[in-house]
């Protein structure tokens, strides 16, 4: 029987890097996880998680047990011992919207100084970091620059498509899994990384691409999915000045199988760390090469103006928001994550901190990161908790908790039964009939029925 494991390195310990490590050591390959962060490290060795992903941190350990992950802080080592060398960087955006490639650069010129021949051939450096198109080109150059003369290897593009919250699911069973490469042998390695995912009956689609293209997919694919988010919120404007409901235009939409329904939800917009960064990115490297691809910024502007929007509401349910007292729901971007980078939260926070409102905020997962940004906000054990007393709630993450919530019981706690909802978390008639005064996104406001 053919030995399928090969040995791997993976550099970058964030939510990309550390759950490709930890999950390529499930599929029986030794992995070496690399971070120049000590506190990571230490945190990792001991047994922790520095992100919150569910699932990864039992992953991590079995793995860690079985002897086939293991962390560390060297580069070079993990270089010289590894077939293959993943490079999982952050790549954060500059103020003028471009990628900062520096630690992509810093990593490739100290990967090049240590690359020898691999086990089974050239070794494969691969850009697992979502990068800007013809970034393999300069990788392969800097690495030539600082490799000995004459050293084989190859660089290829392995895109991720991890959503944060159910990253180690989508890890095992993707819908795809795209690798642009130069040569046959690297497609034949990258297929032998994943066999036991190819072959897996389910198995998704390999597809094998040019370097650039595979770089392309990436930026295209996040474009594509904030275009539909932002199409289905502007149609959501349009509902809420002609008396239509944007769900049942959503599912009208969503039923055609040319157009589906995912990311057809209205809400107060997307956030997070890899939409902004991505579009702007790409909106950026389509300037660059002299194409001028408004409809991106039309995407972005719709997004901005959607928080806009979720602050009108708040206005018109409470004429003036100095010293009432606001209770939020939810802080991370989105459910299952702590991450709150680029979160509508944070705009909601700061335009209630200036209007001089008095916060009340609760998250299951994300308070610690948001208490250091707002120390003046009551943080609440519970949604209950945040809701008593207050002149108004605001709905900002759809945590399944919050839908699961007691209509009768939260009303009993607050002040004024009004709440503002970003993310059409209830229905409509069901506040109506608990005696809500109730504002969703897309649909038209609505009363409290006498009791």
């Amino acid at each position: 029987m053919t030995d399928r494991s090969d040995r791997v390195a993976v550099i970058g310990a964030g939510h990309v890097g550390l759950v490709t490590g930890a999950c390529l050591a499930e599929l029986g390959h030794h992995v070496v996880v690399v971070d120049n962060d000590a506190g990571k490290l230490e945190v990792l060795r001991s047994g922790g998680i520095p992100i919150f992903e569910p699932g990864l941190k039992e992953l991590v350990t079995r793995n860690v047990d079985a002897g086939r992950l293991r962390f560390s802080p060297s580069v070079a080592e993990a270089t010289e011992a590894s077939d293959f060398i993943f490079i999982a960087v952050g790549t954060p955006p500059r103020p003028d919207g471009t990628a900062d490639l520096s630690f992509l650069e810093r990593v490739s010129r100290d990967v090049g100084a240590r690359l020898g021949p691999g086990s089974r051939g050239p070794k494969i450096v691969v850009e697992k970091s979502t990068v800007p198109v013809n970034t393999g080109d300069q990788v392969k150059r800097t690495i030539q620059r600082s490799a000995p003369a004459g050293t084989p290897f190859e660089v290829a593009s392995n895109p991720e498509f991890l959503r944060e919250g159910s990253a180690v699911n989508d890890f095992f069973h993707p819908d795809r899994i795209v690798v642009g490469v130069e040569s046959s042998y690297a497609a034949d390695a990258m297929r032998r990384l994943y066999a036991p995912i190819l072959d897996d009956p389910r198995h998704p689609e390999f597809v094998v691409t040019d370097v650039r293209s595979a770089e392309l997919i990436k930026h295209a694919s996040n474009s594509f999915l904030a275009l539909k988010i932002s199409f289905i919120n502007a149609i959501a404007n349009i509902c809420e000045l002609t008396g239509g409901n944007v769900e049942h235009v959503a599912r009208g939409m969503g039923l055609d199988p040319r157009i589906g329904p995912s990311f057809l939800h209205a809400g107060i917009g997307y956030g997070g760390f890899c939409f902004p960064k991505d579009l702007s990115a790409f909106h950026r490297i389509a300037k660059d090469v002299g194409y001028d691809f408004h409809l991106l910024q039309e995407v972005m502007n719709i997004n901005a103006q959607q928080r806009q929007r979720f602050t009108r509401k708040v206005e018109e349910a409470l004429w003036v928001v100095r010293d009432k007292v606001i209770g939020v729901l939810g802080l991370a971007f989105k459910p299952q994550t702590d991450d709150i980078r680029e979160a509508p939260a944070l705009d909601i926070l700061r335009w209630l901190s200036e209007q001089g409102a008095r916060i009340k905020a609760y998250d299951p997962v994300a308070m610690e990161q948001v208490r250091a940004l707002f120390p003046e906000a009551q943080y609440c054990t519970s949604a209950y908790q945040a809701a008593e007393g207050v002149d108004a709630l605001l709905l900002v993450t759809e945590w399944e908790e919050f839908a699961a919530l007691d209509l009768k019981r939260l009303r009993g706690v607050m002040r004024h039964p009004i709440v503002i909802d970003g993310r059409n978390i209830f229905s409509p008639d069901a506040m109506a009939v608990a005696g809500f005064e109730y504002y969703s996104v897309g649909r038209a406001p609505v009363r409290p029925m006498k009791v």
